[in-house]
């Protein structure tokens, strides 16, 4: 069974977010506040976090920055609608998703599904016998693994899946909307939505890659991206 921290210092979101996810079948955790969400992964094994940005003590972002210094744990930003900027440095520091409140318990329930499912081990869709390789960069589906020219690579588990599909498709351009069919599993993706495009930002600076002359992730234009053969 996972278990799911909800940290919100609103109760009563805590309390629907408890009803939701129980009648899922998930075993869930509460903290009301940054510093309680981290004695909570400490004390318990955690297998994705729903957090919210604006809350008192220590806020979403400085929780999550602190999370990702030594965790890979599946992490969904709950944010305000006028937290846009908000949304994107959680993105860059490591978060792997966001949802608006007031939020749909269903896409709710499927962004979950969808972030749990990449952080098992091993990944079915993209499960084969050889490692993927592109040039210097080894994606090793079946351990989880990734590194480039022998050096590990450190990424979350959305980080993973966006690069592993790239390299399935080396060579291809691949939308951004069938780029988030892929890693998040679900119809939610809308032209506004710019999670791809901060992620791919974040795995070119993981690669050492360039915007203006890539090496390996190239942004085709009203098209998707790239991954250079």
């Amino acid at each position: 069974m996972h278990t799911i921290l909800i940290c919100d210092d609103d109760k009563d979101i805590v309390s629907a977010l408890d009803i939701y996810l129980t009648s899922e079948g998930y075993k869930t955790l509460r903290a009301y506040n940054g510093k309680e969400a981290l004695l909570a992964v400490e004390q318990n094994e955690v297998h994705l976090i729903l957090m919210d940005i604006m809350m008192p003590e220590l806020d979403g972002i400085r929780a999550t920055a602190k999370l990702r210094e030594g965790s890979n744990i599946p992490i969904i930003l709950l944010t305000a609608k006028s937290e846009d900027s908000d949304k994107i440095l959680g993105l860059n520091i490591g978060a792997d998703d966001y949802i608006t409140k007031p939020f749909n318990p269903l896409e709710l329930v499927a962004r979950v599904k969808a972030q749990l499912r990449r952080y098992k081990r091993y990944n079915g869709e993209f499960l084969q016998k050889e490692p993927l390789t592109c040039g210097g960069l080894v994606i090793d589906v079946e351990t989880h693994q990734a590194s480039l020219n022998g050096a590990p690579l450190s990424l979350t588990p959305t980080e993973f899946s966006l690069l592993a599909a790239l390299c399935e498709n080396k060579g291809k351009v691949v939308s951004s909307e069938e780029l988030f069919r892929r890693v998040w599993g679900e119809g939610y993706y809308t032209k506004d939505n710019n999670t791809i495009t901060v992620h791919i930002r974040h795995l070119r600076e993981k690669l050492g890659d360039s915007f203006e002359r890539p090496k390996y992730i190239k942004t085709v234009w009203g098209v998707g991206y790239e991954m250079d053969a």
